[in-house]
């Protein structure tokens, strides 16, 4: 688990941790981000990891598909899964 800075929310600490792992690479284009597996790694509730993701949507860098779940963006934008 993931020590959280008390001053800043807990979904945006989420967010940036996955920014990095998306941009170094870690996540890959295509790389299904599980909200189970992201709500037991940093031990935070749905609701968190639910904003954390809204987050990356908006910024672009995961698309989502009902069904089917969040998977990291390819590198042209506009090309949905």
């Amino acid at each position: 688990m993931m020590e959280f800075d008390p001053t800043r929310p807990k979904w945006q600490q989420v967010a940036d941790t996955l920014r990095r792992r998306i941009a170094s690479g870690e996540y890959p284009p295509r790389h299904l981000v599980s909200e189970v597996q992201l709500e037991a790694e940093f031990g935070v509730a749905r609701t968190t990891i639910r904003k954390a993701t809204a987050a990356l949507r908006k910024d672009g860098l995961i698309v989502t598909t009902p069904g089917m779940g969040s998977f990291v963006r390819d590198g042209s934008h506009g090309e949905d899964h």
